[in-house]
């Protein structure tokens, strides 16, 4: 399978790498199967997405899709036209609401809706009956980290999960094979306590607490690892 990550990292970012070992590990895939193009440097055309049977967009340890910066417009007119090229494409955390920005929903940062460690996600009627969510069940738990968040979804977006805090947490564009989620269900419980060791500010300004008390909290969250492959099961067979 060939598989393009989107990422949205600077260059020598630690994350790169392991973002995709996140990916391949939960997806059972070979990391030699990802590639890696970057949404700041030279955000793709749809002419190349043509070569790749899956195309994924993950998280961002520095970058928010609610800035007006100048790399933000050709970021999204690339999201668009990964959307439109008709490939299979699952976005997570910074894709998530990245793809609602470009399509027309609108992300805030929001301090007070902030989730961090691992958090019961519940599905809504759409997503207990949808192909990919529905065999999970509700609540399930998810791996979660942003402090930004989709207030208001794309215009004809189908809403799949939410939490207490969150009302947005997953959805899918109808007719087009495009899910999102705020969570990330590319980590297990081991990936997300890794990467917050490379960003450790967000466990002291969203947890509160240190970071040894918070690894306690957090749990592994098989159901939402699940999703990556039901939905490559789904969408790329």
């Amino acid at each position: 399978m060939r598989i393009l990550i989107l990422q949205i990292r600077n260059p020598g970012d630690p994350m790169i790498e392991a973002e995709i070992a996140a990916f391949a590990k939960t997806m059972r895939r070979n990391p030699e199967e990802f590639t890696v193009s970057s949404l700041l440097q030279d955000p793709p055309r749809e002419q190349d997405f043509r070569p790749y049977d899956l195309l994924l967009i993950g998280g961002s340890g520095d970058y928010s899709a609610t800035t007006n910066d100048p790399w933000i417009e050709p970021a999204c007119e690339s999201l668009r036209s990964a959307v439109n090229s008709g490939k299979p494409l699952f976005a997570s955390c910074f894709g998530f609401q990245a793809i609602a920005r470009a399509l027309g929903g609108k992300v805030v940062h929001d301090k007070s809706r902030a989730e961090l460690g691992t958090n019961p996600v519940w599905l809504t009627e759409a997503g207990q009956r949808d192909p990919v969510f529905a065999s999970l069940p509700s609540p399930f738990l998810a791996q979660m980290g942003h402090e930004d968040c989709v207030d208001i979804l794309p215009p004809d977006a189908v809403l799949l999960a939410h939490t207490e805090r969150v009302a947005h947490q997953a959805y899918r564009l109808p007719d087009r094979p495009v899910y999102a989620t705020q969570f990330h269900p590319e980590l297990d419980r081991g990936g997300l306590l890794d990467r917050l060791k490379t960003y450790p500010k967000y466990v002291e300004q969203i947890a509160g607490v240190p970071f040894e008390e918070f690894t306690q909290t957090c749990q592994e969250t098989p159901d939402a690892n699940e999703l990556l492959r039901r939905f490559v099961a789904e969408f790329v067979g």
